[in-house]
């Protein structure tokens, strides 16, 4: 069986759990603790990150390095085109992506961190230590993700200012496209990467960041979503979320 260690709240994980479900291929995802990870993440792949992938020997870290793997190893559905101009435009938008998720990752940490009750009780998880224990481990966590994804001021301002122009730029490219998909006339990874990138911003019915209620969120947080909700992109993140997005497992995770 395929494991994926993932976090349940994590954009690059919500990647990763699409490629593997558009691949129709099974697998586990199982979660780490934030913080305690980065030492099974070494010892295994030798970097800090996930998503990680086992599947039977292999370990694959990155999620732009699975959706690699996963085409080479499962070429049906998939995810790149084999070669040529369409293929380096997928790979130019996962590019484009990944430094937009580490800035959205930052922003809603911080949101979860200041406002947002039921991202903390994700972050907790159903059972198990953190949960047994949640009196202390939940002051840990929060001292451990401000220090660890860097929660300043300064930080933050700086990755409000990234989302808002590459966001910009992502609309007008989708615009310029004409079409109903961001590389071409299929879906692709291009499509998997901004969708899930974006995902925490909408909190799009049937992700880890779906809500009944947005009073815990901050009135900085309900006015992006507002914007982006009527931009083109936003639309097409919520029709691709839509029609595209077949999830196999629970995002929980085990």
């Amino acid at each position: 069986m395929r494991t994926l260690y993932q976090f349940p709240l994590s954009h690059f994980c919500e990647k990763a759990r699409w490629m593997l479900d558009h691949k129709e291929l099974d697998y586990v995802a199982q979660n780490l603790m934030p913080g305690a990870h980065r030492a099974f993440a070494r010892l295994k792949t030798g970097q800090n990150r996930l998503p990680i992938l086992r599947d039977k020997e292999q370990w694959i870290a990155d999620s732009t390095q699975i959706a690699l793997y996963l085409d080479e190893h499962y070429p049906e559905h998939r995810l790149l085109p084999v070669e040529g101009r369409l293929r380096q435009k997928v790979l130019e938008i996962d590019e484009m992506t990944q430094e937009l998720g580490r800035h959205i990752r930052r922003w809603m940490l911080a949101q979860a961190l200041s406002h947002d009750h039921e991202s903390m009780e994700i972050l907790i998880g159903e059972k198990g230590y953190l949960r047994q224990f949640e009196k202390f481990s939940k002051p840990l966590l929060k001292t451990l993700l401000s220090k660890g994804y860097a929660l300043t001021e300064d930080t933050l301002a700086q990755s409000r200012e990234y989302i808002k122009e590459t966001v910009e730029q992502l609309n007008q490219t989708l615009i310029e496209n004409k079409g109903a998909y961001f590389a071409g006339s299929r879906f692709s990874l291009a499509d998997i990467a901004v969708c899930s990138m974006l995902a925490p911003l909408l909190a799009i019915s049937g992700t880890p960041w779906e809500r009944d209620s947005f009073e815990s969120m901050s009135d900085e947080y309900r006015d992006y979503q507002t914007y982006l909700s009527e931009l083109p992109l936003g639309q097409y993140i919520k029709n691709i979320y839509r029609h595209e997005r077949n999830a196999r497992i629970d995002w929980r995770g085990v």
